[in-house]
């Protein structure tokens, strides 16, 4: 029992600032461990390859909503999301542990379509289930997994390179997932009060998967690869583009200039955000779990990373004196600050 009179709310520094806090006094002690807190995943050195570690916990009723989730769904995103941690350092997932707490309202059936979930995904990345932990649990589900892949040193990526005058660079598409949510979310409400009524999701197939069953970039990073391409710094967008990019300017101790027409938005999004009333591009900035990638790269580099396809150049890096911002069509230039999911 903590004896300390004093009391400050987990909610005055949030999940990163509280991370932060715990963790700033944290020496390490052997010379394998490259990269403590503060990235994607932990970094150790063991020899030819370096093994790259993330761990994740969702909670129900705190990351996934059972009432709109599918159980194999479950498995399949909480597996993916954490490949996402990995392919963010720019290295390949290869073993992963799984830990499940248990409630008594659940059944053998349904922890077998989780599982069905996360081999499934183990499948399509080429990655090995190799063990885990199970408990019983008063507060519902909860799912517990780590990661472990690997990396030649030298193309290992961290948040901490991007140099001024880099490209800033993004795949594929954002603010889907957050508007599938959205809709998830008012489905949800209109079944609550008549469970007559049918879900109207005609249409939104593509924003639906988005958030239920996302895929992360192995695609990109085996593309770069191939290309020889090494970013200068990378994150994968979890928690929002603003968010992201902040957290790339403060490791790295630069500014950024994002160009607000140049950040790709789907259709569907633009839809639905209308339908709402919801901006589309509040959605895209700070929404979050679109497990895209957002990475930096030289100048020099802007047609070769061009030639790959499906990556956008929305930006560059600036001094950090120049601080970071979002240009408008007209120029105007507007502070970027981290609006995303907060988990504490």
């Amino acid at each position: 029992m903590n004896t300390n009179t004093k009391r400050t709310p987990l909610m005055d520094f949030g999940e990163f600032g509280l991370i932060e806090h715990l963790t700033k006094d944290i020496e390490t002690k052997h010379r394998s461990t490259l990269k403590a807190v503060g990235d994607d995943a932990a970094v150790m050195d063991y020899g030819s390859k370096c093994v790259v570690a993330s761990t994740d916990i969702l909670l129900e009723g705190i990351h996934f909503d059972l009432i709109y989730t599918p159980l194999k769904h479950l498995g399949y995103k909480a597996a993916v999301v954490n490949f996402s941690d990995i392919y963010a350092m720019n290295a390949q997932p290869a073993q992963l542990l799984v830990s499940v707490g248990i409630s008594s309202r659940f059944c053998v059936e349904d922890i077998e379509q989780i599982y069905d979930g996360i081999k499934l995904a183990c499948k399509v990345y080429n990655v090995d289930l190799v063990g885990g932990d199970t408990s019983s649990s008063l507060t519902g589900l909860t799912l517990s997994l780590t990661i472990l892949g690997e990396a030649d040193k030298e193309k290992i990526c961290y948040r901490s390179g991007a140099k001024p005058n880099d490209l800033i660079c993004l795949t594929g598409n954002l603010g889907a997932a957050y508007m599938g949510l959205q809709l998830l979310e008012r489905e949800k409400k209109v079944f609550s009060g008549n469970t007559n009524v049918q879900p109207q999701f005609d249409g939104y197939d593509y924003i639906l998967q988005r958030f239920l069953k996302p895929e992360a970039r192995k695609d990109i990073i085996d593309l770069m690869s191939d290309a020889d391409i090494v970013p200068t710094s990378m994150i994968d967008i979890s928690d929002g583009l603003s968010s992201e990019i902040l957290h790339i300017c403060k490791q790295s101790n630069v500014g950024a200039r994002v160009y607000l027409e140049r950040i790709p938005i789907a259709s569907q999004t633009f839809k639905i955000s209308e339908e709402m009333g919801i901006d589309a591009v509040t959605a895209a900035l700070n929404g979050g779990e679109d497990y895209e990638l957002l990475f930096t790269l030289p100048l020099a580099l802007r047609d070769k990373i061009k030639d790959l396809g499906g990556i956008d150049v929305i930006g560059h890096i600036t001094s950090p004196q120049a601080g970071a911002y979002l240009v408008t069509p007209d120029g105007s230039e507007i502070t970027l600050q981290a609006q995303g999911w907060k988990h504490i």
